[in-house]
């Protein structure tokens, strides 16, 4: 089925758009700072890279056979990958790393090396979650699949009544997912729906990309350490898996955390393909933030715990997000519009699951 764009309402609400692009925009001209990252970016990158890569060359060294010993190290990965994710190539797949456009391509590439694929996260991100927060079919943060239910217009199965249990379970396996077939199956459907894949690039060639990109990925993840590493083949498997387990639940919690909670609406499109308020609003309506006083937190997660501010400038580096968020809230307060917030990021967790079990135990629910 081809992809149809959705016309968000541009009329209403069109002045809380203006005086808050002004608002912002003189923040950076008052303090005379670029909107992009400064060289904190640069040693965050190389933290969150080393963060990754020692583990794992202590560990095909050989000089560690040790299992627990190895698990803490692949563990430590976990955090390095999900930080990379966070911290590194979130930012520079937005364009907003560094004002080099030549940068951003190159750093966004880094998550080819911990199991992805920059194009197809490009669509899923950058063009289908930010463009329709939380507009079912749209969104594929909140279409997981039939075991999990996010959006209170998917069907309602049996086993959903659980899924306030089960469902953190599940987030554990969402790198592994991405590391094996969703990028293909997303590739292949991208191309069928008619989005812009490559200007230079043909589909045939993005596969063949995708699949070396693929092989190297687990050559240099299970191969090598089957080869080098003094434990059997098995054990690696497991290590694979936890250090994938940890990141992809890492990763779920804090997106989900933001997006899939009491406050969230899930507002539908009309039949002719027109969304109720303009795109800013509706990212306020569907977005909220969580523990802005956390700075460990937020230095880790790249910024996520403004989401708001990210949805609402996803051009802007995370490292400014702190410093623009009183703009943003206090401009939504005079126009009358929501500005969610949770005070800790326990609370907002806290808030997903009820979410998961208020969607899990009523067909429909107030949105």
């Amino acid at each position: 089925m081809e992809f149809k764009a959705l016309k968000f309402t541009n009329g209403q609400n069109k002045e809380f758009v203006a005086v808050l692009r002004e608002r912002v925009n003189q923040y950076f001209k008052d303090h005379d700072i670029s909107t992009y990252g400064n060289a904190s970016m640069f040693v965050k990158m190389v933290f969150m890279l080393l963060l990754y890569f020692i583990p794992y060359g202590i560990s095909v060294s050989g000089l560690v056979s040790n299992f627990w010993i190895l698990l803490s190290l692949w563990v430590v990965m976990g955090f390095g990958m999900a930080g990379i994710g966070f911290s590194v190539m979130h930012d520079a797949n937005h364009g907003a790393f560094s004002k080099n456009e030549k940068v951003n391509r190159f750093i966004g590439l880094v998550i080819n090396l911990i199991g992805g694929f920059a194009l197809t996260w490009q669509i899923q991100h950058n063009t289908l979650h930010h463009s329709y927060t939380n507009i079912d079919s749209y969104d594929e943060d909140i279409n997981p699949g039939k075991f999990l239910r996010f959006s209170p217009h998917k069907p309602r199965y049996w086993a959903h009544r659980f899924q306030h249990i089960y469902g953190w379970f599940l987030y554990g396996l969402m790198t592994i997912s991405w590391s094996t077939d969703k990028d293909f199956v997303q590739l292949i459907r991208y191309k069928r729906e008619g989005h812009k894949l490559s200007a230079s690039r043909s589909f045939r060639r993005l596969m063949v990309e995708l699949i070396g990109l693929k092989a190297g990925y687990f050559a240099y993840m299970l191969l090598i350490p089957m080869l080098f590493m003094p434990v059997p083949w098995w054990q690696i498997l497991i290590l694979f898996v936890a250090m994938h387990y940890v990141s992809g639940f890492l990763l779920a919690i804090v997106f989900q955390s933001a997006h899939v909670i009491e406050t969230s609406a899930f507002p539908l499109p009309n039949e002719a393909g027109n969304v109720e308020n303009n795109w800013a609003v509706h990212q306020l309506a569907t977005t909220s933030d969580f523990a802005p006083k956390s700075k460990l937190l937020s230095w880790f997660i790249g910024g996520l715990n403004y989401q708001v501010e990210h949805h609402l400038f996803p051009n802007i580096c995370h490292i400014h997000y702190q410093k623009i968020a009183p703009i943003i809230r206090q401009t939504a307060h005079e126009f009358s519009l929501p500005y969610h917030v949770q005070s800790t990021f326990v609370r907002a967790i806290w808030m997903h699951g009820r979410m998961l079990r208020m969607l899990g135990q009523n067909d429909s629910i107030p949105v």
